[in-house]
């Protein structure tokens, strides 16, 4: 049964005012357990849940503008991971994250702290997607294993890869829990509740939306880390859906959704966070509106990603009527297909994409760029790079699309920060 658990903290020496340093008593929450337990979806939940999952599905299966449909998926999963650190207030642009990715590659170190924990991010979802196929196990030392490399080269190292030892809290005083919106279980709670979370996630008695979406919100109600809780709870997400064959190749971008409909999301959560028996009518309505909440989400990422999709292989075609002729399989032609997954690239990297020599990529890197295809930029100290204008605001715009209600930012202002939108003559 989820409980409330009454504590008392005993105060702050350390506050800068005297209500900071005052003790008190507060309520943390712990949720009841999920692994084995009966939920029943009310019809037009698992209507939406059906039609989600629907989607993902065709987004995965249909997915063949490109012809490298990974670079469709790297895109959206460097869009994810934007949007995932966006929503903790880590606000950097295509342009310059890109940039910073590429001399990183080239083992210079970005002095941009942003972008260090952007590209954590990314890291972190690439080796944990690459790890998880269908039907492996999501284990806690999967979800420290993330953790580990997300906060590892950021200003939160310390905190790396150990589930957390001490209470946390959101919102109110950072001092401590005594207003706070919500407090999560105490620490010694934590290690059985990550462990059930998992079992949970090992099961498939639920359709696998569903399953994400409460794992989610369960993680998130745990909040297990001292930081990057939340990243690391969207990344469950994605988890979840690869574990159960859904998101096998492609990656919805959910967490731009959430981000936007913010309000929505954070009542979501909190309607799973209800009082009493699971078998209550509070705990039925709430994780049914957190559900259903989701399962939208999911349905308006793939529409986006799609139309992104769509975008892309308009912006591949236009290339090759630029060029004129472009033989199959040269390396013109395999740098036109690759690059949508590398919008900044050095002719070492090109060379390397592409599985050409040295010489053949950078003549087909000459031969774009003197079609105003790529432009030249510098990258890191010195270091020569091209970059493509057309993919770069691509990206942009679907983080600006993924960012308006509606989703159009001509109808609707976007709900949360994004890149600033383009000049009509770029």
């Amino acid at each position: 049964m989820s409980r409330v658990i009454r504590r008392h903290w005993p105060g702050n020496p350390d506050a800068l005012s005297r209500r900071g340093r005052a003790p008190c008593d507060y309520e943390a929450y712990s949720p009841d357990l999920l692994a084995g337990r009966h939920f029943a979806l009310d019809g037009d939940v698992a209507a939406d849940v059906a039609d989600a999952e629907s989607a993902i599905t065709r987004l995965n299966v249909q997915a063949s503008a490109l012809a490298d449909t990974e670079a469709l998926a790297r895109l959206l999963l460097r869009a994810e991971s934007v949007a995932s650190s966006r929503i903790e207030g880590l606000e950097i642009g295509a342009r310059c994250l890109l940039r910073a990715e590429a001399a990183r590659e080239l083992g210079e170190q970005t002095r941009d702290v942003t972008a260090v924990e952007v590209l954590s991010n990314i890291d972190a979802m690439s080796a944990a997607i690459a790890e998880i196929g269908p039907g492996d196990p999501i284990s806690p030392s999967t979800l420290l294993a993330f953790h580990q490399r997300l906060l590892e080269n950021t200003r939160q190292a310390g905190y790396a890869g150990r589930f957390r030892d001490k209470q946390n809290w959101i919102g109110g005083s950072d001092y401590n829990p005594c207003a706070a919106a919500f407090v999560p279980p105490p620490p010694e709670l934590v290690p059985r509740l990550i462990d059930d979370l998992c079992a949970f996630c090992a099961s498939e008695s639920l359709p696998a939306v569903a399953q994400a979406a409460l794992a989610h919100a369960q993680f998130e109600t745990i909040h297990p880390f001292a930081d990057g809780n939340g990243r690391t709870g969207r990344a469950l997400i994605q988890l979840v859906l690869r574990r159960r064959g859904l998101a096998s190749r492609v990656l919805p971008p959910v967490s731009l959704v959430l981000a936007t409909q913010s309000g929505d999301y954070i009542g979501g959560l909190t309607a799973t966070r209800y009082s009493g028996p699971a078998t209550a009518r509070a705990a039925h309505a709430g994780l049914n509106l957190w559900v259903g909440r989701f399962a939208g989400a999911c349905q308006r990422a793939v529409r986006d990603a799609a139309a992104f999709e769509e975008r892309i292989q308009q912006i591949q075609s236009q290339w090759r009527s630029t060029l004129g002729r472009v033989r199959a399989t040269s390396a013109a032609d395999l740098l036109i297909t690759s690059m949508a997954g590398a919008p900044v690239l050095t002719v070492g990297a090109a060379a390397t994409l592409i599985g050409r020599s040295y010489p053949q990529a950078n003549a087909a890197i000459q031969r774009l760029t003197s079609a105003g295809i790529l432009s030249q930029t510098t990258v890191g100290r010195r270091n020569r790079a091209f970059e493509a204008p057309d993919i770069i605001n691509a990206f942009s715009d679907l983080e600006r699309q993924l960012a308006s209600p509606e989703p159009d930012t001509r109808i609707s202002q976007p709900a949360r920060p994004v890149p600033p939108r383009r000049p009509a003559s770029s």
